[in-house]
Order: C-alpha cells, then structure tokens, then sequence
C-alpha cells in the first residue's frame, strides 16, 4: 500500500508581501505600513509506493548561507529557523531512508528551496526528473543566480531527464502541468485508498490566501496568466475528485492542520 509522509523542513522567513500581494497597502494616511515577517516552511513527499520509493522535491541546503551569498537570497529568504532533525538528510533518516532507497526524484521546479538538496543523490541510483521548460529556462539564466534560481543547485554533475504532459509516474500519483510561478512548476495528485485524493500544487499555490477565490497573486510569477489558469485548474481537480489540496508554504496548515512526517497518509 502507498504512503505519503509530508516532511517539514523548518523554516525561511521573508516579507509576506512575497507571497501574497494584496497585503498592508499604503494610504495616504498611512505612508508605511508595516509588513508581516513571515514564517515559510519547506516541505517535501516522500511517496513510499509499491514501485518504488518517490521523493517529491528536496527543501533548502545546509550551506545556504555560502550558496546563496550574493544573489540576495540569504537576506529576503533566511533558512534561519531549523533544527538539526529538519534537514533532508536528517528527516529521511528518521523515516530509515538513504539517498539510494529512491526510485526517483521528482523537482516541482528548479527554485533554490526545492533544488537546492540535489547533490545529495548524485550517484545514488535515483533517477532525477523535471519538467522540459523547466529545465531550458533554468539553464538559460545569465550568470550564477537570477531570482529564486542558483544554477550550482542543478547545473553541473547532473543528468536531470525531463518529461511534458501530465504522465502517471507510479500507479495512483500524477504529475500535474501547472506553469505561470516559472515556466514548468509541476504539482501531483495522489490517489491513495484511505485518505483519498490529494493534490500538492507545489508553488502554483503558495498558501490558502493565494488559492481564494479569488486568487490572489504574488511578484514571483513568470507568466500571471498562466499562474491564474493553473489555480484554477487545481480548484477544477479538487472538485471533481472531491480532494485535500495542501499548500506548499502555508505556516498554519504546516502547524495545525498537515499530517507531518513520521505520520503518513495512505
């Protein structure tokens, strides 16, 4: 029987304003409003199926603040409240597993909290999967970073294979098509015989106020149009299949309402 453990990585912080824009306008009487430092997990699936262990994205690196010097991301996303456990490779041996025990590793897309773990399973056997798009624009950037992209994440020692459509990769788990935050975001959609449908859009929504309705937008967005589209296309899923949408950096679902690792939904 498939499990789906949902893995917290502790925390980044950064400016809400990030993630949602519709938040804390100026006014005339209020020239400066203040923002919400914000609380932003990095989650990850690991998919314990039948066919072959799936490991869904690979959170923030250990030597994040070296890796990220210079681009601005160490200062506007701090990977600065985690603990010893969180890190990928602690949190995958809690659940008993190596780098080598995955079939695969699929990257919703190549931003440097969900590639930024990459390197740990060069050599380990697991296939490495992103969207074709993705993976062009991605390389295609100029110099070493540009906006959430650090190329040393994913660029060099790596033979990431790419795929379009919306394949089934395993029986039951989906990927999903769900461009606009970058040019080949991907979520999944897991059908799983107890807990029933879940989708996991990844950063096509970021949290319950993106999702709405209305949806509500943010600065990092390649294409809005797109990005609109693909919320919509989510709620569209959810609906049919009467599914649990979680969100990827939504602090309160994280902390009240997800089922974390070592718990499992099946």
């Amino acid at each position: 029987m498939t499990k789906v453990y949902f893995q917290n990585h502790g925390f980044m912080h950064c400016d809400l304003r990030w993630l949602v824009n519709a938040t804390n306008y100026a006014s005339r009487r209020n020239l400066s409003p203040p923002t919400t430092w914000y609380d932003l997990p990095t989650l990850t699936l690991v998919i314990d199926h039948p066919e072959g262990k799936i490991l869904f994205d690979t959170s923030c690196p250990r030597d994040w603040e070296s890796r990220w010097a210079g681009s601005g991301l160490d200062d506007y996303f701090p990977y600065d409240n985690v603990s010893e456990e969180e890190y990928l490779d602690s949190s995958l041996k809690r659940l008993g597993l190596e780098p080598s025990d995955f079939r695969m590793v699929v990257l919703s897309h190549l931003h440097f909290d969900h590639a930024g773990n990459l390197r740990l399973f060069q050599g380990s056997g697991a296939r490495l999967l992103c969207h074709r798009a993705e993976k062009e624009g991605a390389l295609a950037i100029p110099g070493d970073y540009q906006g959430a992209f650090v190329k040393k994440d994913y660029q060099d020692g790596f033979t990431i294979d790419t795929l379009e459509g919306e394949p089934e990769i395993a029986k039951g788990v989906k990927l999903l098509d769900l461009p606009g935050h970058t040019w080949g975001t991907m979520g999944v959609m897991l059908d799983l015989p107890n807990s029933g449908t879940i989708i996991y859009p990844s950063d096509a929504i970021y949290m319950k106020a993106s999702y709405g309705p209305p949806p509500v937008g943010s600065p990092i967005v390649w294409n809005s149009l797109e990005w609109l589209n693909s919320v919509e296309k989510v709620r569209k899923l959810a609906e049919r299949h009467n599914a649990t949408v979680v969100f990827s950096h939504d602090s309160e679902l994280v902390r009240s309402g997800l089922r974390l690792a070592p718990a499992f939904y099946d």
